[in-house]
């Protein structure tokens, strides 16, 4: 089985250079532009089960793929994106400013962030990982998961167990594809961050 890996296109907290979360941003005419280019990737494989965050940034990325291949979205909250707390629709510029020891975690091991109300990355770990497994155990078509760069990374990481600190040693653009494969019960990480496809893309690190 192929598990499809996509991070939605770019929203309006990306181009803005946000702290995004929960704050439910819509895709910029690029982030559309990107779902479609993504679509038509997608289009040759054989994936039978889309599942999405229920952000709208997510939902419109996956949108263009449920519309070619004909199968309807499944919202997931466990793959909603991290809750960032009092970081939520803050530019980064602000938070660096006003939050400069948590800013240097930020760049640094943002594992062991600690900000008012933010989720740990721990969470988004165990509730993204546990719900994959389930998902897997019970399809037995490929599968499509669009969700967030915030969870992809520790979902990711936990799926392959590397050890922390390991959020900045893996990178997803907007509206990549990494795709992993089932084996023997464990998953194995066959494509990292394909984006050939995508005719746009602006490069964003922290």
């Amino acid at each position: 089985m192929k598990i499809f890996l996509v991070r939605h296109g770019e929203s309006e907290g990306n181009r803005d250079n946000k702290f995004r979360g929960r704050v439910d941003y819509p895709l910029t005419d690029l982030g559309k532009k990107q779902a479609q280019d993504l679509a038509k990737f997608l289009e040759g494989f054989d994936i039978g089960k889309i599942i999405s965050s229920p952000l709208k940034r997510a939902l419109q990325t996956a949108q263009p793929i449920s519309k070619i291949k004909k199968i309807s979205i499944q919202e997931d909250q466990n793959f909603n994106n991290i809750n960032l707390g009092i970081w939520e629709n803050l530019t980064k510029d602000f938070v660096e400013k006003n939050f400069p020891k948590e800013w240097e975690l930020w760049k640094k091991t943002p594992e062991y962030l600690d900000v008012e109300g933010m989720e740990k990355l721990d969470d988004v770990m165990e509730r993204s990982c546990i719900r994959l497994k389930e998902i897997v155990e019970i399809s037995s078509t490929d599968i499509l998961i669009v969700t967030h760069r915030a969870v992809l990374k520790p979902l990711l990481a936990g799926i392959l167990k590397i050890p922390k600190p390991y959020f900045w040693k893996i990178h997803f653009d907007p509206a990549s594809t990494t795709i992993l494969e089932t084996r023997d019960d464990d998953f194995i990480l066959k494509n990292l961050n394909i984006n050939h496809y995508l005719r746009e893309n602006h490069f964003e690190y922290f």
